[in-house]
């Protein structure tokens, strides 16, 4: 049986594979496609795509802290920028995103002692961060992949420490006037890749000492972070440099520990619990429950204490009886893939692939009816972060690049039936039995079980293949760096030379097949919806369903192209469902 550790190690390992594999994709040639792709073809019409399920205000809210004037700024890794927000009601006052600012993917912040600027990690792109109140990054350097918590000192020596979660592990001494400049304090070594366990968001005790959470490990620990020029350590407990302040059994992971004013350190833990913990004794008390995926928490210039919930978006106070008042509500933070499977009565039922959830929507009403945790770090027999998503017969098809996993997971028993490990899988759908899966990292279209080619990237007409869709027999492939749509036919689980059935599309992921003779495509370089006549050649068998949809941004420098995945599906009504990242919605457009 596959150990804990190693399913841990697994996940490091395929994490580090996809950071090189999107590094070497990132100074591949440019997409063959020009200015000059045709779009005489795509006849446009009135149809409009009605919203009929929206999300959270911020897709997913992560590190929080306040500001000049108790103005609450908090950083949205998924949603790719800072929000400033009025913590008495939840306005928002400002964002800082990726359009017009270079904030990329922050997960934590902290402000420097004066007040006047910003540090936060960008922990897709490893790079640490200063920027000043009006958005602007003065400083920045590139540290390590995984640049997750970051603090200051509180005895006034104005001293910035950063730690690595998820994409590395480790803690670092940076000069906050010089983000170029650090010192090493904890890093891995072959004999011990994880050395803290990855610490999260963590706060100086009265002691000096830097407490916080060991996700892995299941602790709280404390860190003695010493002086600059002491000597390196991989064995920190070991060391006497880091020692465990409290190891309960009720820890599921612990992800964000602060001090409040009544001395006692605030620990929250994902799967919803508060805790308050004796930093001296170690000994805890429950405080609160609240719904599972909390990740920081805050306290204001009164000690009012305010917490984040990555999963669902939400921003919270509690109250002094454990009472929680919101001030901004959640929901769908970042809606991916999407599959129709028949409900009841005969009713679509949707499932959005939601990042760190799977939800389940009434295709009439777009009512949410059922929410499942998806996984960060990987659990046996348990649902993946789900991206694109594919129905499977009463299952579905579940695909997380993240993970580097595919799975044939049941929304009726929460069960994975089949799971495969995958380098890089974008997407992935059963044709002829096997599932078929898009993957960059070993190079194009691939079986699961076996890894043998479907559709190689050859770097002439494959660049990219991504979305997926098919009637059980045939295979259709979109490729985003070539804008072609292929089609394979099979001999057994053979493949047949790929036909292109449309062409000059404009970055098209989410494909689905809409009924005998037709395909439907997300367009993602122009915001469309796009239907396929494979009855016509390509060249003249694309037209437009509808334009104007808010898609996901672009992706970053260095990652994936598809980046968060843009996904379509049928559903047995007719009804076409799209997901809108950029919206944070979930369209329908009703049969004509």
């Amino acid at each position: 049986m596959k150990t804990k550790k190693q399913s841990i190690l697994t996940f490091i390992f395929k994490l580090a594979m996809a950071m090189l594999i999107v590094t070497a994709f990132s100074c591949s040639p440019d997409s063959i496609l020009t200015e000059e792709s045709p779009e005489a073809n795509k006849s446009k019409n009135a149809i409009k795509a009605k919203e009929i399920a929206r999300g959270a205000h911020i897709r997913g809210t992560n590190g929080i802290n306040f500001g000049p004037d108790d103005v609450l700024y908090i950083a949205s890794f998924y949603g790719q920028e800072i929000v400033a927000m009025n913590n008495q009601n939840g306005k928002i006052l400002n964002r800082f995103g990726v359009n017009g600012y270079d904030v990329e993917g922050p997960d934590d912040l902290v402000f420097h002692p004066d007040g006047e600027s910003i540090y936060f990690t960008d922990i897709l792109t490893g790079f640490v961060k200063r920027m000043d109140l009006n958005g602007n990054v003065i400083d920045k350097s590139y540290l390590a992949d995984g640049v997750n918590p970051i603090t200051f000192t509180d005895d006034g020596s104005q001293r910035l420490f950063v730690a690595l979660d998820f994409q590395g592990d480790g803690l670092y001494e940076l000069d906050p006037d010089d983000l170029s400049t650090f010192r090493e304090i904890i890093i891995p070594s072959a004999t011990n890749p994880f050395p803290l366990g990855f610490f999260n968001a963590f706060d100086f005790g009265p002691d000096g000492l830097l407490y916080g959470p060991s996700f892995l490990r299941k602790e709280v620990i404390r860190v003695n972070v010493g002086e600059w020029g002491d000597a390196t350590s991989s064995d920190p407990f070991t060391d006497g440099i880091a020692e465990v302040v409290n190891d309960d059994e009720d820890w599921e992971y612990p992800v964000a520990a602060k001090f409040g004013p009544d001395g006692f350190l605030t620990v929250l833990d994902q799967n919803g619990k508060v805790w308050k913990v004796d930093h001296n004794t170690g000994d805890k008390t429950l405080f609160t429950t609240l719904q599972p995926g909390l990740d920081n928490l805050a306290f204001d210039s009164e000690g009012n204490l305010y917490i984040s919930n990555a999963d669902f978006g939400w921003i919270i106070q509690i109250l002094p009886s454990g009472q929680a008042r919101t001030i901004s509500g959640g929901g769908m933070i970042g809606p991916q893939g999407v599959a129709v499977l028949s409900g009841k009565n005969n009713k679509d039922a949707i499932f959005v692939g939601d990042l760190f959830r799977m939800r389940n929507f009434n295709g009439r009403t777009g009512k949410e009816e059922e929410v499942f945790k998806g996984y960060l770090v990987p659990e046996t027999d348990k649902l993946t972060m789900p991206f694109s998503v594919q129905p499977d017969g009463n299952n579905l098809v579940v695909t997380s690049w993240f993970s580097g996993l595919v799975q044939s997971w049941s929304p009726k028993t929460n069960d994975v039936s089949e799971e495969y490990q995958m380098v890089f899988p974008i997407d992935a759908a059963r044709v002829n039995g096997e599932i078929a899966v898009s993957d960059l990292g070993l190079g194009g279209v691939v079986w699961a079980n076996s890894k043998n080619p479907i559709l190689p990237i050859d770097g002439s007409s494959v660049f990219a293949p991504g979305g997926l869709a098919t009637d059980g027999v045939k295979l259709w492939v979109a490729d985003w760096g070539s804008g072609i749509v292929w089609e394979i036919n099979f001999n057994g689980n053979t493949p047949n030379t790929p036909e292109p059935v449309a062409t000059n599309l404009k970055f098209p992921e989410g494909l689905a097949f809409e009924k005998e003779g037709s395909l439907v495509v997300v367009e993602t370089g122009t915001s469309s919806l796009l239907r396929i006549d494979l009855e016509k050649d390509p060249g003249d068998n694309v037209t437009t369903i509808v334009d104007g949809l808010e898609l996901s941004g672009p992706s970053l420098p260095n990652s994936i192209p598809t980046w968060w995945f843009d996904g379509v599906a049928v559903g047995p009504s007719g009804d076409i469902y799209v997901t809108g990242g950029g919206a944070n919605v979930l369209y329908r457009i009703s049969k004509e």
